[in-house]
Formats: C-alpha cells, structure tokens, sequence
C-alpha cells in the first residue's frame, strides 16, 4: 500500500512539473488578426479571451492632461498622445470603429474575462511623466481589484523599478532585451520579456532565469518553426500575432 502511495505521489508531482512547464500563448495586442477585430481594441481582448489563451497584451499611454488610454503608437492621427488631452482624442476611432479605448474601460471588460491582462506601460518623454503614470496605472488596477489578475511589462527600467516599489508582488518584465536575468532579480524584477533574437541569441538566459524564480516571455513570434525552437528551449510564454497557431503547437 505504501509502495503505491509512493509511486502514485511520484507521478502526479512529474504530471505537475510537466504542467507547470507548458509553454503559454499571449496574444500580442489581442487577438486582432480576425474578423471585426483591430489591435489594443476591446474586440480583441474579447476574441483572445474566446481563444482560451493565457493572456492578451496591450499598450497604455497618458495624455497631456493624466488620461490613460489604450494605444501601441505615439502618435494617432498625426497628434502625439503625450502632447494632447483626452477630450481631443476621445471622439477618435481605431480600425474596427470602435472608440479609442480608455484603460478604465479595458480593464472593467477585462475584469469580465478569463484571461490574463498583460499590460505594457509605454516609456513616456521625462522620468516625472512616467512615475506619474506608473502610479495612476497602479492605483486604478488596485482600486479595481486586478492585482492577480494583470501582469506589467515595459521597456523602461524606471517604471519597472517604479511597479516594483508600488507593487512588489506583482508579476513585472522588462522588456529592452539588455540585461541578464539576475542582474534584474536583484532590483526585484521577476521576468524577463525579450525579442525573439535576444533568446536565441542568449539561450543560456533561459535557465539562468528559470534557476531565478522567474518567468520568461518572448515577443513577437509569429513563425511556426521559430515557436516550436523556443518551446523546446522551454520558455514560459510566446507572445504572438497568431495565437491559435501558437496554441496548437504547445499543447
């Protein structure tokens, strides 16, 4: 009886660590490569949510007066974000016709879904504008009740730094491709959310961040043969332009 136990409790902690070790799928902007979708729209948080996906990625920028929206480019309509208030903006419409999204509308739809909010805070022009929306961003995802439920990533080390000040059990990446894994764990960064070539480039950073305690995503793969290379380097996370795809390779 003993003996069973023993190779029964075996087995299900190798089922666990095989588990555990699945590479996850993240839409890159949504899933907006497909009917009636558009990137960083409500839409596509939706249709990566139907997609049974690990998590939807998504931009979010401040206006000139504190507004947070959802938006990859600096500029919409040849007006830069950072230089123009919200009501300027608000009567915009991104491909699908949808309204340009706020980040408070995002994330109350979010909030709705089963999925992973992965959300990317844009480098703003000065230190000062990025700790102050770093702040709202946290605030608004605290107030709401989000914590477990979004993930932030940034290719400024100074709102990662910042996330980890105001949210520290929070899981946060930096995304610039520049620095080892451990010189990040020891500023309090857990994950590593680097271009494919810094990967491939830098293999050995995968199990230096696995050996860590952190997570690592790579952006953004979109060919088949490249997915399966990084599956097989046993990355955490793909993040993707084709979600379906990358889904039905790590299963």
């Amino acid at each position: 009886m003993a003996k069973r136990f023993w190779i029964g409790a075996v087995t299900l902690m190798i089922c666990l660590a095989n588990m555990q070790a699945q590479t996850q799928v993240i839409a890159h902007r949504g899933f907006w490569k497909t009917e009636g979708s558009a990137q960083n729209s409500i839409t596509a948080l939706e249709k990566a949510a139907e997609a049974q996906v690990y998590g939807s990625e998504f931009d979010v920028q401040m206006t000139i007066d504190g507004k947070l929206v959802v938006n990859h480019d600096s500029s919409i309509e040849g007006m830069i974000v950072t230089e123009t208030s919200y009501k300027q903006l608000r009567t915009l419409r991104i491909k699908n016709g949808e309204q340009l999204p706020t980040l408070k509308k995002y994330l109350k739809r979010g909030k709705k879904l089963d999925i992973k909010l992965i959300l990317e805070i844009k480098p703003l022009t000065t230190p000062e504008m990025e700790c102050q929306a770093t702040a709202k961003i946290v605030k608004m995802v605290k107030r709401m009740r989000l914590e477990e439920q979004v993930e932030y990533i940034s290719f400024s080390m100074n709102v990662c730094e910042q996330l980890v000040k105001l949210t520290p059990t929070s899981e946060i990446a930096y995304l610039n491709g520049d620095i080892a894994p451990a010189a990040l764990k020891a500023k309090g960064i857990n994950g590593i959310d680097y271009r494919y070539n810094v990967i491939t480039e830098h293999p050995e950073w995968v199990e230096e961040a696995h050996r860590e305690g952190m997570k690592v995503n790579v952006w953004t793969v979109n060919k088949e043969d490249l997915m399966k290379r990084l599956i097989d380097m046993k990355v955490d996370y793909i993040t993707t332009d084709h979600p379906l795809e990358a889904k039905a390779m790590t299963k």
